[in-house]
């Protein structure tokens, strides 16, 4: 159990967090000052500077808490599962379900306008459940590290997409799309064991 002291570390950073994320709806991040983040949480700048060394560190933070999200939704994907189709939407769904609950936040994620490298670290994050937890059934002449590489850069530019259309299209909707994408690039997983 977490002790006293725990809890208000991250009641305040996750106040913090709140406050950049309200900010940054209505100014750019250059925009902004560490006083006025402070200021919105409710704490001033000694408090700030206890737990982030910057406004960039403090979205760091933020793209961290939200990209292990990611991660435990796309577990969720093939959770319970032996295998799955390429074809199959529930194995895309939860990803779409975790971005479209998320909006902002992955919209500078994906975007990677305000915080440099934040695309490659959606993509790692992706890639690394894919080549440690599933593999391909059937074999392949493409090695396997660049076929998963090439599917979630690719898979990139479809959330870029969906961002630029506003979120126009249902998650279901644009699960579907992702599915049928895939499929046309192999047939079906199995999921990995410990490592196995």
């Amino acid at each position: 159990m977490a002790s006293t002291e725990d809890r208000r570390i991250l009641r305040t950073q996750k106040k913090l967090k709140t406050a950049l994320l309200d900010l940054l709806k209505e100014k750019e991040l250059h925009e902004l000052s560490i006083t006025e983040v402070a200021k919105h949480a409710e704490c001033n700048r000694v408090t700030f500077y206890s737990h982030y060394k910057d406004l960039n560190a403090l979205l760091g933070a933020i793209v961290d808490d939200h990209l292990e999200g990611l991660v435990s939704y796309f577990r969720k994907s093939f959770q319970d599962k032996t295998r799955f189709s390429s074809t199959d939407v529930q194995r895309h769904l939860p990803i779409f379900d975790y971005i479209y609950q998320n909006q902002f936040v992955f919209s500078l994620i994906i975007k990677g306008e305000v915080l440099p490298g934040s695309q490659n670290q959606f993509c790692e994050s992706l890639i690394q459940v894919s080549s440690t937890e599933l593999r391909l059934e059937e074999k392949s002449d493409i090695e396997i590290p660049t076929l998963n590489y090439f599917m979630t850069y690719g898979s990139l530019g479809f959330f870029h997409y969906w961002i630029k259309e506003n979120y126009k299209e249902s998650p279901e909707t644009m699960a579907k799309k992702l599915a049928v994408l895939h499929g046309r690039m192999y047939e079906g997983s199995v999921v990995v064991e410990d490592g196995k």
